[in-house]
């Protein structure tokens, strides 16, 4: 009899086992994992003592100073293939438009002119440089010209501040910022606001209609959606989301910190930003399905304006 109790137990043991686990199941768990994009991203910084442009891998490393001028050095855009950027400088005086190398090599004046010229956008073709100027009238108008410099044409004309011109991936329309002067008081411009032309300046449309200062606007990649920064409600600067019509204004990151400069990654599912306080500001990225926000610099300085490179 005491051997069959022995012989028993271990059977006992495992059917008690069985019948635990059928009546406690584990539940599933679906964990999805959002890892940092590929590519590189070139930001400003003035680690080095003056603001340079520097390009870094998208998970923050392989930082390295491309424009390594003792002037200041501004304001880049990528060419559609990734060889070149396009960016603005004063080291000849003046601030010009130039051309460098994905590596920092070859850098040349391309726009050659007495007058400032600021904020450069590259064409989805490659042909064409959108960019400010003050070279007809003291306020900065929006200019277009050819990659060797030549053709310069003027496409805003009023005596609005024009600013931050960037392309629709067709190239068929360019988005900006207009400073619009305040009713009540004629002398000051308090407001920007986002507008859209055609790419030869004719059809201007205003897309946004909202308080404080609206700019850094630009298309997604599919072309439906348009990312800038503003004022929020609670007079915080954060990074806005919207349709290319204007339609369905929504906040993105709307945190206490000053969110601005968004940049679309090439698969349109990340943005980077720059995101701070005055005593401190970095290049972040943000992933738009989730939210999810990561750091990529944290040097004490000042990293700002990321923009994506082109795969």
């Amino acid at each position: 009899m005491k051997t069959k109790k022995v012989l028993l137990l271990p059977f006992l043991i495992i059917f008690t086992c069985l019948l635990s686990c059928r009546e406690t199941p584990k539940p599933t768990q679906k964990i999805s994992s959002i890892e940092t994009p590929s590519g590189t991203i070139s930001f400003l910084s003035n680690r080095d003592g003056n603001f340079e442009i520097y390009t870094m891998t998208a998970d923050g490393k392989n930082i390295k100073n491309l424009s390594n001028n003792n002037a200041t050095d501004y304001g880049n855009s990528w060419s559609p293939d990734g060889k070149q950027l396009v960016f603005y400088s004063d080291r000849d005086g003046n601030k010009e438009l130039y051309f460098m190398n994905a590596d920092g090599t070859d850098q040349i004046n391309i726009s050659k002119h007495p007058a400032n010229e600021y904020v450069p956008s590259w064409s989805p073709d490659g042909h064409k440089i959108v960019f400010t100027s003050d070279r007809d009238h003291s306020s900065r108008e929006i200019y277009v010209m050819n990659t060797d410099g030549s053709k310069v044409t003027r496409l805003t004309h009023d005596e609005d501040y024009n600013e931050s011109p960037s392309w629709s991936p067709d190239r068929s329309q360019i988005i900006f910022t207009k400073q619009l002067k305040d009713p009540n008081d004629p002398s000051h411009a308090s407001n920007g606001e986002i507008f859209i032309m055609d790419s030869d300046g004719k059809n201007e449309k205003r897309l946004t209609h909202k308080k404080g200062y609206d700019s850094g606007a630009v298309f997604s990649p599919n072309g439906k959606k348009i990312a800038f920064y503003g004022l929020s409600e609670q007079d915080q600067w954060d990074l806005f989301l919207m349709d290319a019509n204007g339609d369905n204004l929504i906040n993105l990151t709307n945190d206490s910190a000053e969110d601005y400069s968004p940049s679309w990654s090439p698969d349109g599912q990340w943005i980077a930003f720059t995101s701070g306080h005055p005593k401190q500001y970095d290049v972040w990225i943000i992933h738009l399905s989730t939210n999810k926000k990561l750091r990529l610099t944290k040097d004490p300085t000042r990293n700002q304006n990321p923009v994506w490179r082109p795969q």
